[in-house]
């Protein structure tokens, strides 16, 4: 696309070494890309998680194990490139940076939301620093800057999952010279005081669509180790298929429901401001990949079959509400003020049962609180499996296909209706591989 402005983000995989950091910086060149949003090498954010919960513990020579793996990654990598001294001494400031943070939380044995997100954030700008180098060496002739992410994605002070102040990052945004070439860190921003934030797990996607729409871009690239968006999850039916195009309303439906791919809040910025995503694999860059788009060709009912593992079922009842009005709006106040996401939904006249991650029981304080609403049923052990589609409660003979396809299925729940796009259903975790096999061989193959 001739003087588009594309953004690119690479994940872990397509930053796990100098040779896959070749690799994506041969794309970004090829592509003219005008900024890139990294995620941190593959396996470092996990090992920082455990770095800051060993020293709050005080688990000292864990930390110590860790925190050299991780120096000795980076300090490899640096050691194989052109000497650049300033980038060697910022690598160096990031690794006495990491052993002042671990000193500071083992030394009180707490670990602050606040100090947890700055020792996460070091991830992404150790890589962006190696990528830059490797980028610059590439194209010499080129201004390759490394632009840090928390300048520009303000967030609010929610430490470990903040939530970008969107009207901000644009105006930030626009203080940026778009014929440079800028990399940048995924995951992270900072709140208006200035303290490192991050956007949760999985963010570094989130923080390339912000980007894209602050900056108005034309087109935005994700790269990982994938070729595409595919039917279903190729480690559990062989026959899946990369799809060629999904709407954006399919796209974040898989997302929101276990597509591994891509973050769920990703699409959000696109649709605002109509930004094409293009989804491809850093490992085999010449493949079509998946374009999703506002408007596309092919809208089959079931698209897609996901999957989200370790799911809970809590069923929240109280007689007294029968007749009564109000019983789900303080259950879902409960939701809003611990900031848990809920999936699906039924009620009844005096129940509601809702599907949330099995984490959502680590919350003490949550399930302190719904325990003062009504009687709390908990059921582990579920996995959410959603068919994406399009007009899936106006296609006749649909329901009797999926109902053919499950009827040796333990189902415990149902969800229809709330959407077009999506028909979910929860099943005991050992059922789910056989189910979505059916399910894919009966609605999916030969389809596309």
């Amino acid at each position: 696309m001739k003087n588009a402005l594309i953004v690119s983000k690479f994940g872990g995989t397509s930053m796990g070494d100098l040779t896959a950091m070749d690799r994506s910086a041969v794309i970004t060149l090829e592509r003219n890309s005008t900024l890139v949003v990294v995620s941190a090498t593959s396996g470092t954010t996990d090992k920082l998680i455990q770095i800051a919960k060993s020293a709050s513990k005080g688990e000292i020579e864990e930390c110590e194990k860790l925190v050299f793996a991780i120096k000795e990654r980076h300090q490899a990598m640096i050691n194989e490139l052109p000497k650049n001294q300033l980038a060697f001494e910022c690598l160096q400031s990031y690794f006495t940076e990491i052993d002042l943070l671990v000193q500071n939380i083992s030394l009180l044995k707490e670990l602050t939301p606040k100090a947890h997100d700055h020792i996460l954030s070091l991830g992404e700008r150790m890589s962006s620093l190696l990528f830059r180098e490797v980028l610059q060496n590439k194209a010499p002739n080129k201004k390759v800057l490394l632009l840090d992410a928390r300048t520009i994605i303000k967030t609010d002070s929610n430490f470990g999952k903040a939530t970008p102040l969107i009207n901000v990052i644009a105006e930030k945004c626009n203080q940026l010279d778009i014929n440079c070439l800028y990399v940048t860190q995924g995951f992270i921003g900072s709140d208006m005081d200035g303290n490192t934030t991050i956007l949760g797990r999985g963010g570094s996607d989130y923080s390339a669509a912000l980007f894209a729409e602050g900056l108005k871009a034309n087109v935005l690239e994700i790269w990982t180790d994938v070729a595409g968006i595919a039917t279903t999850d190729p480690r559990i039916c062989s026959k899946a298929k990369i799809i060629p195009e999904i709407s954006y309303a399919e796209a974040g439906e898989m997302a929101q429901y276990g597509a591994k791919v891509l973050h769920p809040a990703t699409i959000a910025p696109a649709v605002r401001q109509s930004i094409p995503v293009f989804v491809g694999s850093s490992f085999e860059k010449d493949l079509p990949g998946t374009w999703i788009k506002a408007e596309i060709q092919h809208r089959p009912a079931v698209r897609a079959i996901t999957k989200r593992s370790n799911q809970t079922l809590l069923t929240i009842s109280n007689p007294n509400m029968l007749n009564a009005y109000g019983f789900m709006g303080e259950i879902f106040d409960l939701f809003g003020k611990h900031r848990i996401s809920v999936d699906c939904v039924t009620t009844s006249e005096i129940s509601i049962a809702v599907t949330v991650d099995n984490t959502t029981l680590e919350n003490t304080d949550f399930m302190q609180d719904l325990n003062l609403v009504g009687k709390i049923d908990v059921e582990t052990g579920y996995s959410l499996i959603s068919l994406i589609g399009n007009d899936l409660f106006s296609r006749s003979n649909l329901a009797k296909s999926i109902f053919t396809c499950v009827d040796e299925t333990s189902i415990r729940m149902m969800s229809l209706g709330a959407s077009s796009y999506n028909f979910n259903f929860l099943i005991k975790d050992e059922e789910s591989k056989t189910c979505i096999q059916k399910l894919h061989s009966t609605l999916i193959e030969g389809s596309l």
